[in-house]
């Protein structure tokens, strides 16, 4: 039976929702668009998830929960017909509110965004923007003047946006979470392997943690350490603990499924990074109850709390780093409290359903913001 048009038009109709992302492999990020996709309210919005560059297998996870992928297969490199193409599908989809994922959807998202006539726009920073010239921070500011919002994930990265010109008026915090009904308490293992997971990129510093670790077995020849995760850095990391000797105390475990498992037999999480956002592997090991070394850079001092449920020690000093591993490593009593509390900081501050919530109420915040014309800033 058809329905009437003023029943229609009382019946609330959803928010469709583009997320715009770089790519789909898997990495922090892209885990979180995983969590989006998860813990939508199905009730009022609609999701659409877009990578500019091919799929991967983030994009499988996100189909199975029901939801579209598009993969643009656009190569490196600026291209403005992207803008173009972009908007025409933002059209089709009917989207109101586009959400881009770190610089590169932000400077084809924002654009198309405008040039499609949506009714809103918010961005998220995501990384710390580590190493970006004059050139590269001029363009993002320019084009965070296309978005509504641009949301920090870490008072830190708040802090920096606003430092290269990011309009105040339109920043807002959203710190990350987790699904922790995945990451249950299981505590430290004494005996279990120290574990670092992430991209093996030269921001996270991987080199810093193997020269930490050849000071620990000189003292400890009991140590272990594990490194999860792929990338660039990969093979140099294993070239250079075979020169220090330390090969056979190392293992590269690549790209791995089953985190919770891995770290539930670790001994504590080493996080030996030059900058952070908010590192949602840092939040899923104090989750599991692990005690954390950590290097104090960008937003993990916000997460942990030095000497309660972590230690912090200064960047690229794998003299600091290595001590640090020793005072856990030699106290599993006091390991073992480091991780109730790192427990029960992302329990209480970090659920990946307030992320999600705050983040749908920017969404609602960007449609009620007066603008004027299509290409309104």
């Amino acid at each position: 039976m058809e329905v009437p048009n003023k029943l229609r038009q009382t019946i609330p109709q959803k928010i469709r929702v583009a997320h715009v992302a770089g790519q789909l492999a898997v990495g922090g990020m892209e885990k979180l668009l995983v969590e989006f996709a998860r813990h939508a309210d199905r009730s009022r919005f609609e999701l659409s998830f877009i990578s500019l560059g091919d799929r991967g297998r983030v994009a499988e996870e996100i189909e199975a929960l029901g939801w579209q992928v598009e993969t643009m297969g656009e190569p490196r490199g600026f291209r403005p017909s992207m803008i173009f193409r972009l908007a025409g599908l933002f059209r089709r989809w009917q989207v109101a509110v586009v959400h881009t994922h770190n610089g590169r959807p932000l400077m084809y998202g924002g654009p198309a965004a405008r040039l499609a006539g949506l009714p809103g726009a918010l961005h998220t920073r995501h990384g710390q923007q580590h190493g970006a010239g004059r050139r590269e921070l001029a363009r993002f500011r320019l084009a965070t003047r296309l978005v509504d919002r641009v949301v920090c994930v870490s008072a830190d990265s708040m802090l920096l946006a606003a430092a290269s010109g990011v309009a105040a008026e339109k920043l807002r915090t959203v710190a990350n979470g987790i699904d922790l009904s995945r990451f249950g308490y299981t505590g430290p293992q004494p005996h279990g392997p120290a574990v670092m997971i992430g991209r093996l990129s030269p921001e996270k510093d991987p080199y810093n943690l193997i020269r930490a670790a050849a000071l620990v077995i000189e003292e400890e020849p009991g140590f272990r350490l594990q490194v999860a995760g792929d990338g660039a850095c990969r093979a140099p990391l294993a070239a250079l603990a075979r020169e220090l000797g330390i090969a056979d105390f190392v293992e590269f475990l690549g790209e791995i499924r089953d985190v919770p498992a891995l770290l539930a037999r670790a001994s504590m999480f080493v996080l030996p990074s030059l900058t952070e956002g908010i590192s949602l592997t840092l939040l899923e090991a104090m989750a599991r109850g692990l005690p954390v070394v950590a290097t104090s850079v960008g937003g993990t001092p916000e997460v942990v709390e030095d000497g309660a449920s972590g230690l912090l020690v200064a960047a690229q000093s794998p003299a600091e780093l290595a001590q640090a591993m020793l005072r856990v490593y030699r106290h599993p009593q006091r390991a073992r409290l480091m991780g109730l509390a790192a427990h029960h900081r992302v329990t209480a501050h970090f659920d990946v359903r307030r992320m999600v919530a705050e983040y749908e109420e920017l969404y609602q915040e960007c449609l009620s913001r007066p603008r004027i014309g299509a290409l309104a800033a």
